[in-house]
């Protein structure tokens, strides 16, 4: 399985900070943003990644990254998205890096409290078809919320002003690599953009998605109030660590 970190995106809601900078590139207490998503990867014992990018910024990643070395990574990829496109279609240029292989893909600003190696398993497990992450959450209208009946995922509905449930379609998602297929698909959302929500609702109709609820706390950074969070609930677990 090759993992893919999704760097790219305006980042409008942290301006003024983004008028100068990536916003995975901003501090999460001690460490740039995009440091997060890449140690979840290697947590889960995935070690071939994809930073995928764009922007004026694009080059501080490789500034920042380099090869990897940091991370006990024999090298990283890099790939440059051109304008804006939303999650999937920033996905779908990692198709020849997958080169047939499934993927996990997590978004630059996602940060875990705990590992995601004990979901990757049972995924390789599952073959095919394509995994979710679900975290219960106070404000599920800012993200991707899932529909359950009978214990069943029937579909996700994206920033919905009345969710059907208190859990949120967090930004780690497991993929075969009939994934690019589906991409080509798509039609832009009334956003203008491809959306990786509707990706995830073709492996539902297919009847090809399965879904686990994590341990621990999950918070996106995309905000000011979820940066501030991100950083507090860093500081707090590296507290508990060193203790």
């Amino acid at each position: 399985m090759k993992g893919i970190v999704l760097a790219g995106g305006l980042g409008s809601r942290l301006a003024p900070l983004t008028r100068v900078t990536n916003k995975h590139l901003l501090p999460v207490f001690d460490e740039p943003m995009v440091h997060y998503p890449i140690r979840t990867l290697i947590g889960a014992g995935i070690t071939e990644i994809l930073i995928v990018t764009g922007g004026n910024s694009a080059g501080d990643f490789l500034k920042l990254l380099r090869n990897g070395k940091e991370f006990g990574l024999h090298r990283l990829h890099y790939a440059y998205q051109e304008g804006e496109g939303g999650i999937a279609a920033a996905l779908s240029l990692a198709e020849h890096f997958a080169d047939g292989e499934p993927v996990c893909v997590v978004l630059g600003d996602n940060i875990l409290e705990e590992s995601i190696a004990p979901f990757v398993k049972k995924f390789r497990h599952q073959g095919t078809g394509a995994k979710i992450l679900l975290s219960e959450v106070p404000d599920p209208q800012r993200f991707g919320v899932p529909v359950l009946e009978d214990g069943q995922v029937v579909r996700i509905e994206e920033k919905p002003s009345e969710p059907k449930s208190q859990y949120a379609v967090i930004g780690v998602y497991m993929y075969d690599n009939r994934v690019f297929d589906i991409i080509k698909t798509l039609k832009p959302s009334g956003r203008g953009e491809l959306e990786i929500t509707d990706v995830n609702n073709a492996y539902i109709e297919a009847g090809d998605l399965s879904w686990d609820v994590i341990e621990g706390w999950w918070t996106d950074a995309g905000t000011f109030d979820s940066l501030l969070k991100a950083s507090n609930l860093v500081a707090e677990l590296r507290d508990r660590r060193t203790v």
